[in-house]
């Protein structure tokens, strides 16, 4: 399967529109072709995947289904989601029935705000909540193989559909704080996240190029750690690369700028799992 064209151009076009981002010209998904955001205060002109920045046989790599190393996650998550286990006696079938149908736009649209908990819910702690509150099973650890092959599985079903995040209503104070996590900077190199993926993207870094950020891609296997990795890790990763201490995953913190960040790619098409350097 060819992540890029997931979607032709036409519908595309219309699930775009239908979710209320603009769009360059017909066909744009933000991989092939920019995608102009919606958002008068969004700070990009264009909106370009990781993909677009990373080598050409790393996106190869990703392009086919067999060659991308990430799939041998996706199959754990397969396997997993009819596994019964827990004291309840049940599996992710057991509620969700046919994960093609049941997960499609899941991936698209989280983190999403859970009203009764007043907090943020990314995929990660969703999968874990139904695992401690409907199986009555063990939660799985952030970033173990389980918890990223059940993440990438649940995301790769809604593969080529474009991002679009709630961030208005109960929702902004959230987005607010992602927003702000993302200008400030830290560490004792005293820089932020815009620093790099918004004032230097398209221009190489020790022989990578820096890309705007993006998260549609995530969990992602990059070479770099021969395995993949949650987007929390790439946010400790790059706290680490500044000198500035990192947040826990799964923290208030990272689950605000996850959000945030989701919004800076609205209309991106969901490509997990994809392929970086």
């Amino acid at each position: 399967m060819n992540f890029t064209k997931v979607l032709c151009g036409t519908t595309i076009a219309m699930a775009l529109g239908y979710a209320g981002i603009s769009v360059a010209a017909s066909g744009a998904d933000g991989v092939t072709t920019p995608i102009k955001p919606a958002a008068k205060d969004h700070p990009l002109e264009e909106v370009w995947s990781g993909y677009k920045y990373a080598a050409t046989d790393t996106q190869a790599m990703q392009d086919d289904e067999f060659s991308n190393p990430g799939m041998a996650w996706h199959d754990t998550g397969q396997e997993l989601w009819s596994k019964v286990e827990g004291d309840a006696g049940k599996s992710c079938a057991s509620c969700h029935g046919d994960d093609a149908s049941s997960m499609k736009g899941v991936g698209a649209r989280y983190p999403i705000l859970d009203e009764k908990r007043g907090k943020l819910v990314n995929i990660e702690n969703r999968i874990n909540m139904c695992r401690t509150e409907n199986m009555k099973a063990k939660p799985w650890k952030y970033d173990s193989s389980q918890s990223l092959g059940m993440s990438i599985f649940v995301k790769a079903q809604s593969q080529g559909m474009p991002v679009n995040v709630k961030v208005d209503g109960a929702a902004k104070p959230f987005f607010d704080k992602g927003k702000e996590f993302y200008y400030e900077r830290r560490g004792q190199l005293d820089m932020a996240c815009a620093t790099c993926h918004e004032g230097y993207f398209g221009q190489r870094v020790r022989m990578n190029t820096l890309s705007q950020g993006q998260s549609n891609g995530f969990p992602t296997y990059r070479l770099k750690w021969q395995k993949p990795g949650s987007l929390h890790r790439r946010f400790s990763g790059c706290n680490k690369q500044v000198r500035a201490k990192p947040f826990k995953k799964g923290s208030d913190e990272y689950l605000a700028l996850e959000l945030y960040l989701a919004w800076r790619g609205a209309g991106l098409p969901v490509e997990t799992p994809s392929v970086r350097n």
